[in-house]
């Protein structure tokens, strides 16, 4: 069996408490694209809207030299590059096709390959879905390895986290926050409202089912790479893997 390089990553829900987070591998040279309908898998996003990664330079730059130069000898490289070449301060990636609006001096991610924009540990990306509720997941390389034995197909693959995830369309991380509240305390107008809105008079907003993620790591990110790069519609087996109708079966 070939080796191929491991990358595992931390994501984090940004700005929300209790944190929400994942610790998960993946194949070094997916795309960037692909790391984006892992993550909408890993917290729980359901392909309504657009989604940008923003690579930060300037931070990865310090961690790249932090074992060469002292901190001071650091940040006065860190002046004199960024000044010098402004345009390397932060490179926006999103999809672009004919369907998608994107900036002009944005990077595809489709074609964008992870391991050239990550290499070193400590390294991160970010991540932004819903630019009206503005969800950000912050990701960071933790740790890189080669692999011979495990099957190509079983990544990517989740090793851990904790929390459910966002809610679609809830008004980003305030929203969420109100929302736990309410079903924790299971009643007045605003359980009223969210439970009927959800279809539900349950949600556990603290709950993280390792299985069931690594079931829908298998599923979700080829269905949602059709949505966003075929601009194909879901079909319904699709989106009753979406919407979890397995487990009502």
């Amino acid at each position: 069996m070939a080796s191929k390089q491991i990358y595992q990553l931390y994501a984090e829900l940004k700005d929300y408490s209790p944190k929400t987070w994942r610790r998960f591998e993946v194949v070094s040279n997916i795309t960037v694209a692909r790391l984006g309908y892992i993550l909408m898998t890993l917290f729980e996003m359901q392909a309504h809207h657009l989604f940008c990664f923003d690579l930060p330079f300037s931070e990865n730059y310090r961690i790249r030299m932090a074992d060469q130069y002292t901190p001071k000898e650091i940040e006065k490289l860190t002046r004199t590059f960024f000044t010098e070449n402004p345009v390397y301060r932060n490179l926006r990636l999103e999809l672009k096709n004919e369907y998608i609006e994107s900036s002009p001096d944005s990077v595809d991610a489709a074609e964008a390959i992870l391991k050239r924009m990550l290499n070193l540990i400590g390294e991160q990306i970010y991540f932004t879905y819903d630019f009206g509720d503005n969800w950000e997941v912050i990701v960071k390389l933790e740790k890189v390895y080669q692999d011979e034995t495990t099957p190509a197909s079983d990544f990517p693959r989740v090793l851990e986290g904790a929390g459910f995830g966002i809610i679609e369309d809830c008004g980003g991380v305030p929203g969420l926050a109100d929302l736990a509240v309410a079903f924790k305390m299971k009643s007045g107008k605003a359980y009223k409202e969210y439970s009927e809105w959800l279809g539900t008079a349950d949600l556990d907003l603290d709950a993280f089912d390792l299985d069931d993620m690594n079931f829908r790591l298998k599923k979700l990110p080829r269905i949602f790479c059709d949505i966003y790069e075929k601009d194909l519609e879901p079909t319904q087996r699709s989106i009753d893997i979406i919407e979890r109708k397995y487990l009502k079966d």
